[in-house]
């Protein structure tokens, strides 16, 4: 830890943030039960892989190299992740596990001249270091001795073939899959606690409700061993080789100096007893348990015991909100009763001040009351109950404007191709001086078919425009003073007349309907957004809002929220669902595939699990009796919910009260499908998600035809993405597909001939044969390639080799990389 006596902080169980160690901070570290529970590896392992490294110190490159392949490093040639290392002649890279960045040593001989952190993505080196430590990159050793030791001891464990186990297969070979730390003891004689790493001398603090969740923990993983003790696919460790008892627990904390924290208690007074030392009797503080306030959304005033206390208390008062969005949810919450709060910075600002009601931001679970002087400390979790999962922290995320990203244009770059409005494509040469009679003048330079030259003013650079067809590198130059460019564009009018009749007569229609206003946001609204386990993006959150105002309004909706895969869309989606169920209307979400509708349907079902909302899903993959009951049901308006695929836009779909229609990726539908949807958007509002959105309905958006919301800021931990682009290598396909399934990532081989694809799975197969690789295209039957497809999102292998049917935006969270051929 450091120099001052270290005190360990146990909790019930793992703060909202984060399910394990929280850190510490001058030798306190805060740990949950699960966390404190988890047999580790012995602590000679750690010590014996642990290097320290300083200025000046003599390094041997060979004997650095062997001990960090035996620490579970793995030599690359490039760092990017932890775990991994490179050898540049007498430069040395390295990604500690633990460490915010990773580390580039500098050699003068055998000697360290120079450490220094550097920045993964630009290679940059930044701030200088005068030592570092290196843990193990691993919880195990990766030794053919400790693979052998797991093989004899996953054999004596569990019965049947265990070549037939993929986890078993994969560390055979090498190569340790996602899920491997549960298999930890298997890697060892014997294992260690946490207690053997916690000093004899350290101190303990203990909640009150510490044996409880204990009890509990114990509890949840002998039942999860009973749910899972006869999967021969994956089978599972006895509770008692991974965690501690309740016993063992006892025994170790009993080595240890106690302070335990007394839950709240009152006595007759309503003081509480706060504190007690261990062998030093009850400290008591003047406090009182903090109030019931929990809001009921299904009460027909949730809000009424809040705000009624807050204009009884005498003393003064302090709401604490998780986030500054929460905050400001919180603040009109209060100015729509007529309390008007103030905010304070911190805690301390609070008590220097004389502010009645004060608002603040803070990392707080619990309330309380102080009798002095009279203070009431009031939380989120004491008004909304515990949060299910994390909220993520937006700090340090870089916003950017959404139109930025399509106005802002690159400047031109000679052999650019460029459209001359007069005389067609030609390739930009650049600018050049010329004197036509009038002094030197500058001329941009095109080049046409045929080597022709052409010659423009920069006063007439308005009738320039970019080229934006076909990859740029082949874009096809026109002739000067041939009359392809002419029919070009009267064809091009022909089609805009076309579209532009067919667009008047669409909007004409939703202009003259008047579409379902939908009720104001509420506070039922407001309980279903607390749900969402995660804090929205500034993007996210404009996308809600515009959605929203939308359909609070007469005007039939017709929005398109274009975004990245993982932005976030989903959740948008979500809150409009909520909105039109809340308006007594039924949803319909549309999706391209099975497999997206499965996805969806899992999502909506998780999401909505606490209302009581009927999700169906309907697909040429149920039963026909199936089919029949949740059609009868759409009519009779008893399902809110239907995700659905091309299936939903059939003639015998009928829906009772259908409010809003959600379409995800309406590009990969067909022209009849199309056209049924355009009648649809004269009938109801219609939400479109798209990652991808093809030029025509891009075009629509940024004309003002149709409402655009652009989800541009990434999640938190979101890296760019990088694109590499290489002759065909072996050993770079090699090294791509080891680091992606060493971290337990998966990858896409997209190959796009099915006539081929075989023998691409086989070279494939004997270059990585650590990988579990299978194929999926277009021309398997449906019911195989679905099963394919499952397989590879439940991680069942590593590899997946395939054509571009991967386009149809099924999320796999967990594949990382794609190779592309060609």
């Amino acid at each position: 830890m450091t120099r001052c006596r270290p005190t360990l902080t146990l909790f019930p169980s793992a703060c909202w943030r984060c399910r394990s160690c929280r850190g510490c901070t001058r030798g306190v570290v805060l740990v949950s039960v699960a966390t404190l529970m988890h047999r580790l590896p012995p602590t000679q392992y750690v010590a014996g892989h642990t290097l320290q490294l300083r200025i000046d110190d003599r390094l041997r490159l060979e004997d650095l190299r062997a001990q960090l392949v035996r620490a579970g490093y793995h030599s690359v040639s490039q760092v990017m992740e932890p775990g991994e290392f490179a050898v540049r002649g007498g430069l040395i890279d390295l990604f500690p596990m633990g460490s915010e960045a990773p580390y580039r040593i500098d050699l003068f001989g055998d000697e360290i001249e120079s450490l220094r952190e550097f920045n993964p993505e630009t290679q940059r080196s930044g701030r200088k270091l005068e030592a570092i430590q290196l843990l193990p990159a691993r919880e195990f050793p990766t030794t053919p001795d400790a693979i052998q030791l797991f093989r004899r001891g996953f054999r004596a464990r569990f019965e049947g073939d265990p070549q037939k186990v993929a986890l078993y297969r994969d560390v055979s070979r090498g190569v340790i899959p996602a899920g491997a730390e549960y298999y930890l003891p298997l890697f060892f004689s014997d294992t260690a606690t946490f207690f053997d790493y916690f000093p004899a001398r350290g101190t303990c603090i203990i909640d009150a409700n510490l044996a409880e969740s204990a009890r509990a923990f114990v509890l949840e993983t002998e039942e999860r061993y009973l749910e899972r003790c006869h999967d021969r696919n994956r089978p599972i460790l006895k509770p008692h080789e991974l965690f501690l008892s309740e016993d063992e627990l006892g025994d170790e904390l009993q080595k240890h100096q106690q302070i335990h924290l007394l839950a709240f208690k009152a006595d007759e007074e309503r003081h509480l007893s706060a504190v007690t030392g261990q062998n030093e009797g009850l400290t008591a503080f003047d406090t009182l348990a903090p109030p019931d306030l929990r809001i009921d959304y299904r009460a027909e005033a949730p809000y009424k015991a809040l705000i009624e206390y807050l204009r009884g208390y005498p003393g003064r008062i302090l709401l604490v909100t998780e986030t500054l969005g929460r905050r400001e949810t919180q603040r009109g919450l209060l100015q729509d009763n007529g309390l008007v709060p103030q905010d304070v910075a911190h805690w301390e600002a609070f008590l220097a001040s004389e502010v009645r009601l004060g608002l603040t931001v803070a990392e707080l679970e619990r309330g309380l009351l102080l009798a002095d002087p009279a203070v009431a400390v009031i939380t989120e979790p004491q008004l909304y109950g515990e949060r299910a999962a994390q909220r993520r922290r937006r700090a340090g995320v870089i916003t950017r404007d959404p139109e930025s990203i399509i106005k802002n244009l690159a400047e031109l770059r000679i052999g650019d191709p460029v459209v001359h409005e007069d005389h067609g494509v030609g390739r930009y040469l650049g600018l050049q001086i010329l004197d036509v009679g009038d002094g030197p003048t500058e001329f941009l330079a095109l080049e046409y078919a045929g080597g022709d030259k052409l010659y423009i003013p920069v006063v007439a650079l308005h009738l320039i425009t970019r080229y934006t067809g076909t990859d740029p590198e082949h874009a096809p130059l026109h002739r000067l003073g041939a009359d392809a460019w002419e029919k070009a564009k009267r064809r091009a009018r022909q089609k805009a007349h076309d579209v532009a009749a067919e667009l008047l007569e669409i909007y004409a229609v939703r202009a003259a309907q008047k579409g379902h206003a939908f009720a104001a946001r509420d506070e039922q609204y407001l309980g279903f957004s607390d749900l969402f386990p995660f804090e929205e993006t500034p993007d996210q959150a404009r996308a809600i809002d515009e959605v929203l105002a939308d359909m609070e309004t007469d005007k039939l909706m017709d929005r398109l929220v274009c975004g990245d895969v993982g932005f976030g869309k989903t959740e948008v989606a979500m809150r409009a669902a909520f909105l039109a169920i809340h308006g007594q209307k039924q949803v319909a979400l549309l999706v391209p595939t099975t497999l997206l509708a499965q996805q969806h349907i899992q999502n909506f079902s998780d999401r909505f699990a606490e209302l009581p909302v009927r999700i169906e899903l309907l697909s040429r993959f149920r039963s026909k009796a199936h089919q029949t009951q949740i059609l009868a049901a759409l009519a009779d308006g008893s399902v809110d919910i239907v995700v659905g695929t091309h299936r939903l836009l059939q003639s015998d779909v009928r829906f009772k009260r259908l409010g809003l229609i959600i379409i995800d990726e309406e590009h990969r539908f067909g022209v009849r499908q199309k056209e049924r949807l355009k009648r649809l958007r004269h009938e109801v509002d219609v939400l479109t998600l798209t990652a991808t959105p093809i030029p025509r309905t891009l075009n629509m958006a940024l004309a003002g035809l149709r409402d655009i919301s652009i989800i541009a800021t990434a999640p938190e931990a979101r890296l760019s993405i990088k694109t590499l682009v290489s002759e065909r290598n072996l050993a770079l396909i090699r090294e791509a597909c080891l680091r992606e399934i060493r971290r337990g990532g998966q990858m896409y081989y997209l190959h796009n001939e099915v006539r081929t694809i075989e023998r691409a799975l086989r070279q494939l197969q004997e270059l990585v044969p650590e990988a579990e690789v299978h194929m999926a295209h277009g021309q398997m039957p449906e019911r195989e390639l679905e099963r394919i497809m499952l397989d590879f999102y439940h991680q069942r292998f590593n590899v997946l080799v395939c054509t571009t049917i991967i386009e149809s935006g099924i999320d796999v969270p967990t594949a990382n990389t794609i190779i592309i051929e060609r």
